[in-house]
C-alpha cells in the first residue's frame, strides 16, 4: 500500500464514523483564485482522486476573473455539489480570500491550497491525519524541508530566503516556512484567531499564526514544489508591499494604526516636496519667500493625496476625475485646518514659556493627528466612493 493510500485510510476511518452519518463535510479546502481558468478543473479531479475516501468540498473564492474562470466554476459546482464557489466584486488580495472562504464553511478542518497546481494536493490525506490524531493545530506544507522550489529563478528565491527571514524573526515559534500557501488547521484553530486577522496580502499563514493569542502546536511536513504549468505568477512590487504592510500591522499595529504609520511617512515625503520647491521658486528662481512658501505648501498638499491614495489608503482609493477632484478639496481643506491647529499649538506651548523644539513638535503632532482623523473619516471614506472596503 503506498503513503497516499495508507493516509487515505487512516482519514477515512477517523472520518466516516463521525460525519458520513451527518451528511456533513469533515474536510473544507479553501482555494483563492483569480485568472485560473486552466486550472479549477483539474484541481476538483486532483482533489477528488486524492480525497475519495473522506468527505470533503472545495470553496474557490474568486476576485472577478476575467478569463472565463468564473464560468468553469458555475460549470463545475452545478455538476458536482462538493464545489461551491464565491465572486467578489471590488475586493482583491489572497488572505481576506481565504478568511471569507473560511467563514463560509462549517467544516471541523480546513485546508488551504493554491490553483496554480504547485503544491501537492497528495499530502492532503497525510496532513488531515495528522489533525485528526489531534497531534497538532496546525500542519503547514514546507517548501524548505526538501529545498524545493520548482522552476523559482534565483532571484524569486532570494526574495522568498529573505522574506521568510524576516517573517522567522517576528516568531515566537519555529517555523521552516512561514510564508507558506499551502496548509491544514482545525477550525478551533481558526476561529480562535479570526477577529485578530490583519487579512492583508498573500500571506495568510503568517497572519494566522501572528494573530493567534495561544500559540498553536504546528507540525511542518515536506514536499515536492512543482513547476508553474498554467498561468503567470501573481508576485509583483504590490504584493511586496501587502507583505511589509502584514509585518507592520503585526508588530507596530498593536499599539499604533498601521495606516497612521504610512500616512506619517507620507507625509514626511511631503516635506521633502515642500522644500524642493521652494528652494527652486524661493533660492533659484527669486520668487518672494510668501508665493514661494504658498506653492511649495500645496505642491506638498498635492503630493501627500496622491500618494496616500495609492498607498494608505490602496483599499479604499479614489478613482475617476470626479472623485479625484473632490477627495483632492477635501484634503486641502483639512490640512489647512490641521496647519492652523498646529500653529496655534505651538504658538501658545511657547508662550507657556515651554521649549520652541516642543512647543514645533507638539504642534506638528497635532497637526499630522488631525489630518490623518478627518482624511480617513472624510476624504477616504464613502463619502466619494462606493467600493467595498476592509
Amino acid at each position: 500500500m503506498n503513503e497516499l493510500s495508507q493516509n487515505a485510510s487512516v482519514v477515512s476511518r477517523a472520518a466516516i464514523p463521525l460525519f458520513a452519518e451527518l451528511g456533513s463535510s469533515l474536510l473544507s479546502v479553501i482555494i483563492p483564485t483569480f485568472n485560473e481558468v486552466e486550472n479549477v478543473e483539474i484541481m476538483v479531479e486532483r482533489l477528488a482522486a486524492c480525497l475519495q475516501d473522506v468527505r470533503w468540498e472545495v470553496v474557490f473564492v474568486d476576485d472577478d476573473s476575467s478569463d472565463g474562470t468564473l464560468d468553469v466554476l458555475r460549470d463545475l459546482s452545478r455538476r458536482d455539489s462538493r464545489v461551491r464557489f464565491i465572486h467578489r466584486i471590488g475586493r482583491r488580495g489572497l488572505a481576506s480570500a481565504v478568511t471569507e472562504g473560511m467563514l463560509a464553511t462549517s467544516s471541523p478542518y480546513l485546508a488551504v491550497i493554491d490553483c496554480d497546481l504547485q503544491h501537492d494536493e497528495t499530502q492532503l490525506p497525510l496532513m488531515l491525519g495528522r489533525l485528526l490524531s489531534g497531534a497538532c493545530d496546525l500542519v503547514v506544507a514546507s517548501r524548505y524541508l526538501k529545498r524545493s522550489f520548482g522552476d523559482w529563478d534565483k532571484r524569486r528565491l532570494r526574495m522568498s530566503q529573505l522574506g521568510t527571514f524576516v517573517a522567522q524573526s517576528l516568531l515566537v515559534i519555529p517555523l521552516s516556512d512561514p510564508m507558506s500557501g499551502f496548509f491544514c488547521l482545525t477550525r478551533e484553530a481558526f476561529d480562535a484567531c479570526a477577529h485578530d486577522l490583519s487579512a492583508r496580502g498573500y500571506k495568510i499563514l503568517l497572519d494566522i499564526v501572528m494573530s493567534s493569542k495561544v500559540v498553536p502546536r504546528i507540525e511542518e511536513i515536506p514536499y515536492e514544489f512543482r513547476p508553474r504549468v498554467h498561468g503567470g505568477s501573481k508576485l509583483d512590487s504590490a504584493t511586496v508591499f501587502e507583505y511589509l504592510l502584514l509585518l507592520l500591522d503585526k508588530s507596530v499595529g498593536k499599539f499604533i494604526p498601521t495606516r497612521f504609520v504610512l500616512f506619517s511617512v507620507v507625509g514626511g515625503s511631503g516635506l521633502v516636496v515642500n522644500l524642493i520647491v521652494l528652494a527652486l521658486m524661493f533660492k533659484i528662481g527669486h520668487v518672494g519667500f510668501a508665493l514661494s512658501e504658498t506653492v511649495a505648501t500645496i505642491a506638498a498638499m498635492t503630493s501627500n493625496f496622491f500618494v496616500n491614495n495609492v498607498l494608505t489608503y490602496r483599499d479604499k482609493r479614489l478613482r475617476g476625475l470626479i472623485q479625484l477632484t473632490k477627495g483632492l478639496l477635501s484634503f486641502y481643506l483639512f490640512c489647512a485646518l490641521g496647519a492652523i491647529a498646529n500653529v496655534g499649538i505651538a504658538s501658545v506651548l511657547f508662550e507657556k514659556h515651554c521649549s520652541w523644539w516642543l512647543s514645533a513638535i507638539a504642534g506638528t503632532l497635532v497637526g499630522v493627528v488631525w489630518n490623518y482623523a478627518m482624511s480617513s473619516t472624510f476624504t477616504w471614506s464613502n463619502t466619494w466612493t462606493n467600493t467595498r472596503t476592509k
